[in-house]
């Protein structure tokens, strides 16, 4: 157990911090950030954990912290309660904060913490329903920091993120993808006002897009993308058919499916397509996924893949929490790519339809092979763990049950 995640269980993480924790991993302009999930045998003593990362970034803020979720919850005593602490610090030293929420998340955030946040000094506080601009949702999870650092990753706004739920982001300082996240932020933020002034949502201006080369921001929808800001749906195939020799995959959720009106389920085939073609032209091909993945529609999906040659299919199951139970926690979230030693893809997007294809995510793609080995290392872990199980086409799993026990 390292030294840090001992802190974590005493409730002093984000108070002392000792040098083992503040080992990192990155690499010029990234730092790979990764929640380890408490009571289970994982493991990144070189990877630093959200929070204190967090903390950090508003400590050092100096006029403007720009904050993009889905939702927020917080938790009496959590890590998260010490992150709003500093942020709450901050607007009282005059940074002004604005805090867009997506309107869907209001349902799944904590009323007390929507109730602190709202009454943190200098804070704004909005609410966009992203289903008026795109038909689907803010599903992003990020900040920015005086317009020089960002913060890009699974982690929600939310206590389990930072404690109980495999998580990873990344701590961004290169200039250039920290300004289209700025931009990002600041194409949806004026996206809610003219929405609360029933105007119509304005389209970005055209630009002409970043080259595909060294680390760079991508993001969805693209038709509100800012200038700059490639397509998430247009890339990830692109990278998948670059793949030469192993693709490693890790989600909550993968389906060619999608969401659409009155509970259907239309098929969304973008992204299954370039896998399967990666398969027959002899791509290895590891994804590993959650136990929530195990619906009754979403399940055969996975199982077709996994009979495939050059395909394994693995799920997830994290055992619980000492305490016991928990609701929408001890899983999986993360949702990041490594191809073939050189490519890695850190993002918000799980891999189904309605999320690359018109809510608002942010992927940020690192052809560097120092970050691409470690996105791997993380995969592997969990791969060869004993929390993640081959998927086999004939055995029957459970129905999934994320808030009940």
């Amino acid at each position: 157990m390292s030294v840090f995640l001992k802190l974590r269980i005493m409730g002093l993480a984000g108070v002392l911090i000792s040098p083992l924790a503040q080992a990192d991993f990155s690499i010029p302009g990234f730092e790979l950030v990764h929640t380890v999930p408490v009571d289970t045998t994982l493991g990144t003593d070189d990877l630093r954990e959200p929070g204190p990362v967090w903390i950090e970034l508003f400590d050092g803020a100096r006029s403007r912290i720009d904050i993009g979720q889905f939702y927020a919850a917080d938790h009496p005593g959590s890590v998260m309660d010490r992150v709003i602490e500093r942020l709450e610090a901050a607007g009282k030293r005059g940074v002004k904060i604005r805090f867009l929420l997506e309107e869907k998340g209001l349902r799944l955030s904590d009323a007390a913490t929507l109730q602190r946040l709202r009454a943190i000094p200098n804070l704004t506080f909005r609410v966009l329903p992203y289903a008026q601009v795109s038909g689907g949702i803010i599903h992003a999870k990020y900040m920015i920091v005086d317009g020089q650092q960002a913060f890009v990753g699974s982690q929600n706004f939310d206590w389990r993120s930072l404690e109980h739920i495999h998580e990873t982001g990344l701590r961004i300082s290169d200039a250039t993808v920290v300004g289209q996240v700025q931009a990002i932020f600041e194409q949806d933020w004026q996206a809610q006002q003219a929405l609360a002034e029933h105007r119509t949502v304005p389209l970005p201006a055209t630009g002409q897009l970043p080259a595909r080369t060294g680390n760079y921001l991508v993001a969805s929808p693209q038709r509100y993308n800012p200038p700059g800001v490639g397509d998430s749906q247009l890339e990830l195939p692109r990278l998948l058919a670059e793949a030469k020799k192993e693709i490693r995959v890790q989600l909550l959720d993968y389906a060619p499916l999608s969401y659409g009106p009155d509970n259907t389920r239309p098929y969304y085939a973008v992204i299954d397509n370039a896998l399967r073609a990666a398969a027959a032209r002899g791509v290895a091909i590891k994804l590993m996924v959650s136990d929530w993945n195990t619906d009754a529609l979403e399940l055969p999906y996975l199982k077709s893949l996994a009979v495939l040659p050059n395909v394994k299919v693995k799920i997830v199951t994290l055992p619980q929490a000492k305490e016991g139970f928990i609701p929408y926690a001890r899983v999986i979230h993360s949702k990041t790519l490594e191809i073939d030693g050189q490519v890695a893809w850190v993002g918000t997007s799980n891999w189904l339809g309605g999320y690359l294809d018109n809510s608002r995510n942010l992927e940020v793609v690192m052809r560097n092979e120092a970050m691409a080995s470690r996105v791997g290392d993380l995969h592997r872990q969990l791969w060869d763990g004993p929390y993640a199980r081959a998927l086999n086409a004939t055995d029957e799993y459970p129905e999934p049950h994320p808030g009940q026990h």
